[in-house]
C-alpha cells in the first residue's frame, strides 16, 4: 500500500461538476492499493497517517500530528502509485490491485482514520474521473509505503 500525504491548506474532489469531498486544512492522502495489501497494511498506514507530526506548533515547528490540530483527510483512490514506467513509452499499472480488492480496502483506510481519531474524512469516488484541487502548505508531501514498514 501506498500513500501520498500532501498537507494541505485545502483540498477537493469534483466528479461531473458536483464536489464529492473537500476539507480546509489537513491531508490529501493519494491511496494506491496493491496485490498483497490485506487490511493489516490498512490499517498500519491509517495510524501512521493519523500520528504524523508534520503540522507546526505554535514556535513554527512541525511537532503536531492531525489529530492535535483537528484538520481532516481527504481520501484519494489512485491505482497510478503502483505505475511502472522502466520500460517503453507507456506505464504498465499491473502491480496496482483490482477494483474488487482495492475498493474495500481505501474504505476501510477512511474508516480507521476517524477510528484512530481523525476528526473529519472525506472521500473522492473510487473509479471515477475525479478532479483534484490540492493546495499544497508548505509544501509538505510525505511518501508512505507499507512495505517499508513491515
Amino acid at each position: 500500500m501506498r500513500v501520498i500525504l500532501q498537507r494541505v491548506s485545502h483540498g477537493s474532489v469534483t466528479v461531473e461538476g458536483q464536489i464529492t469531498g473537500a476539507v480546509e486544512g489537513g491531508f490529501v492522502a493519494l491511496v494506491g492499493i496493491t496485490h498483497a495489501d490485506t487490511q493489516a497494511e490498512v490499517d498500519l498506514l491509517a495510524k501512521k497517517t493519523a500520528n504524523l507530526r508534520v503540522f507546526e506548533d505554535a514556535e513554527g515547528k512541525m511537532n503536531l500530528s492531525i489529530l492535535e490540530t483537528g484538520g481532516g483527510v481527504l481520501v484519494v483512490s489512485q491505482f497510478t502509485l503502483y505505475a511502472d514506467a522502466r520500460k517503453g513509452r507507456r506505464p504498465s499499472f499491473i502491480d496496482a490491485a483490482r477494483p474488487e480488492q482495492a475498493a474495500p480496502l481505501v474504505e476501510r483506510f477512511a474508516a480507521q482514520l476517524l477510528a484512530e481519531g481523525v476528526q473529519r474524512v472525506e472521500q473522492g469516488v473510487f473509479g471515477a474521473m475525479m478532479h483534484v484541487e490540492i493546495h499544497n502548505d508548505g509544501p509538505v508531501t510525505i511518501i508512505l509505503d507499507s512495505r517499508d514498514m513491515m
